[in-house]
């Protein structure tokens, strides 16, 4: 591997561990089981891979251009999460699966992590704008370009379902009713703050 690979798999690393919500809407599920953190995972894993297309192919280039349809998608991201920080805060009250344990159908995890990382319009266009600065010049773009794209996969892919396992490996404490509701607390105010953060920002940016 060149420096340039490694010096963009730092980076993109980074970028993935990075605290946000995808980290917390994966926390949420592996609380519930660890077979719904890792469809959660897989999901996240696969709007990352949307999100390298697009920044391959240029669509990014598009949400850049046109302010309306990036404020759009901002604010579709921003009201996702924030019904999903509503949805955990709600749980709380009543025994439903957070606290119970009960598995949902994995469909719903896998969804969740995808539309979660599909609805963030900013991820295209930070590839957009990284990926560039990592393609040597003179080198063929496409197919390093994809070569960076699958690094960013394979990170996510190694990352949230490790977050997802170490979450369902202290489960037997974290689901302890007590604490069971302290995390959900936890989680749903920060998916809460997360998606009224975007909903604010996209706000005062049409503004």
């Amino acid at each position: 591997m060149d420096g340039q690979l490694l010096a963009f798999t730092g980076v993109a690393a980074g970028m993935v561990a990075m605290p946000g919500a995808d980290f917390t809407v994966v926390v949420r599920n592996a609380l519930v089981s660890r077979r719904a953190g890792l469809a959660c995972a897989l999901g996240i894993a696969g709007g990352l891979l949307l999100h390298t297309a697009l920044a391959v192919a240029g669509v990014a280039a598009v949400l850049a251009a046109l302010p309306a349809l990036f404020r759009t998608l901002q604010l579709l991201g921003g009201a996702y999460v924030l019904y999903l920080g509503a949805r955990t805060l709600l749980e709380l009250r009543g025994p439903r699966a957070t606290a119970s344990g009960e598995d949902p159908p994995a469909t719903r995890p896998l969804r969740q992590g995808f539309v979660t990382n599909a609805l963030n319009p900013k991820a295209p266009i930070t590839f957009l704008s990284l990926l560039p600065q990592f393609v040597p010049a003179g080198a063929p773009a496409l197919p390093r370009t994809l070569l960076l794209a699958l690094i960013v996969v394979v990170l996510a892919l190694l990352w949230f379902p490790a977050v997802a396992l170490l979450v369902d490996r202290l489960g037997r404490r974290l689901r302890a009713p007590r604490a069971a509701r302290a995390v959900g607390g936890v989680t749903g105010a920060a998916l809460t703050a997360l998606g009224a953060g975007l909903l604010l920002e996209a706000a005062m940016q049409a503004g």
